[in-house]
């Protein structure tokens, strides 16, 4: 698709591109060839093309890079054009801010779109209601949730109870969890799988297992063939609950029919066996996994780690969380958990190993991950051994399959 806008771009006499269209292409140049090239497009285009949509397409490029005070400088131009009329640039900020976890951010901002008369639309409800339950106040997510259904031009939908049930699930309100739940299935159109997958997980998170295996049923009946992500919600509830035996039955199962491999299915089962202190079936397991056509991503590289450092295996630890850096190829959709490097960390002093510790520091600085506060404070000084927080920190990201999906759909059709 970008070779074809290259090739217009490179025939102006024969081509007119739209704004539309040069928001479509930005997108795309941040997906393949990265942010600076991105921003290199935008201030490369002629005036009239830089509007709402293109300068929009720029603020969902910094936030999926969670480039926090470019997104910022960017709204506020916006809000000086005029611009921020609508709730799509809100949604998009709001969405920033679930990631990095402001969630007093969230309430701002909304605030400020009544205050000034802007609409707003389904996807700011459901991410207000995200936020709400995100600082644990159930309060406060329901009365969002009165609002919106007093609101007449907005009509709630699956979304809407999912984000309800995952936070209720939170809570450790599960009665309130299982109703909306209810409500998801009531609400699932057309053949949108989706649903589906939440209707899996969050069953399984409120330890529903039959409920699970009604979805998992239904869901099958209605779709001939189920992709990854199905395979991913099933095996990943059987996991939460414990029930191993299923989860390596249906693993087995998608091996059969599966199209491509998604190493963060077998992830699920390896984690489940490091979980359990068993890490020599999750070394075999891996193995299989490899077998099945497997490339591991950082994220399994991790999960083996994890079972080196409880087992006490320094160079073993060391080998896998290298092996985790080089998968990433310096990209930011994977992050170190905190709480392991600070485990592999603790161990290095326990053995009195400072040159595997001073490795791992130097893979975090080369990675550019020193530059957050997390990482700072357990690479401490490069004179010593930094002092170890073994605070069990998390980066949880706001859940959202289908949001950003939405918000990208959005720009091309916003008026």
């Amino acid at each position: 698709m970008l070779q074809v806008y290259d090739w217009m771009n490179n025939r102006p006499e024969r081509f007119r591109v739209s704004e539309s269209d040069a928001a479509i292409q930005l997108d795309l140049i941040a997906k393949v060839r990265g942010l600076s090239s991105a921003e290199a497009f935008f201030l490369s285009l002629e005036d009239k093309l830089k509007d709402k949509k293109t300068y929009g397409a720029l603020l969902n490029v910094y936030v999926h890079s969670r480039s926090k005070e470019k997104a910022e400088s960017l709204f506020d131009t916006m809000r000086s054009k005029g611009y921020v009329i609508h709730a799509l640039p809100f949604n998009v900020m709001m969405t920033l801010y679930m990631n990095l976890n402001e969630y007093a951010k969230v309430d701002i901002l909304a605030s400020e779109m009544m205050e000034k008369n802007i609409q707003l639309d389904i996807y700011t409800y459901n991410i207000w209601l995200s936020s709400c339950g995100s600082q644990g106040s159930v309060e406060k997510m329901e009365q969002v949730f009165e609002q919106m259904e007093k609101d007449p031009s907005i009509i709630p939908n699956w979304s809407t109870f999912s984000t309800m049930a995952s936070m209720y699930i939170r809570m450790d309100q599960n009665e309130k969890a299982e109703e909306c739940l209810r409500k998801v299935e009531g609400r699932i159109k057309g053949r949108d799988r989706i649903p589906f997958h939440y209707l899996l997980s969050l069953y399984g998170s409120v330890g529903k297992k039959d409920e699970v295996c009604r979805v998992w049923n239904t869901y099958k009946s209605i779709f001939p063939s189920i992709p990854n992500l199905g395979y991913h919600a099933i095996i990943s509830s059987l996991v939460k609950l414990d029930d191993i035996e299923v989860a390596e039955k249906l693993y087995e199962e998608w091996i059969s029919v599966k199209s491509s491999y998604d190493p963060r299915i077998g992830n699920l089962l390896i984690g489940w066996y490091v979980k359990k202190g068993d890490t020599d079936k999750a070394l075999s397991f891996f193995e299989q996994m490899l077998n099945d056509g497997c490339i591991p991503n950082s994220n399994t590289w991790e999960i083996l780690s994890e079972g080196h450092i409880a087992d006490k295996r320094i160079s073993e630890a060391m080998s896998c969380l290298k092996e985790a850096f080089m998968a990433a190829g310096g990209s930011k959709s994977w992050r170190p958990k905190p709480s392991y490097l600070s485990a592999f960390l603790e161990l290095c002093q326990e053995q009195d190993d400072m040159e595997s510790a001073e490795v791992l520091i130097g893979l975090l600085r080369q990675s550019k991950f020193n530059k957050s506060k997390v990482y700072a404070s357990l690479i401490g000084s490069s004179d010593e051994l930094p002092k170890i927080d073994t605070a069990d920190r998390t980066d949880d990201a706001v859940d959202s399959e289908n949001m950003d999906n939405d918000l990208l759909n959005q720009l091309g059709s916003s008026s």
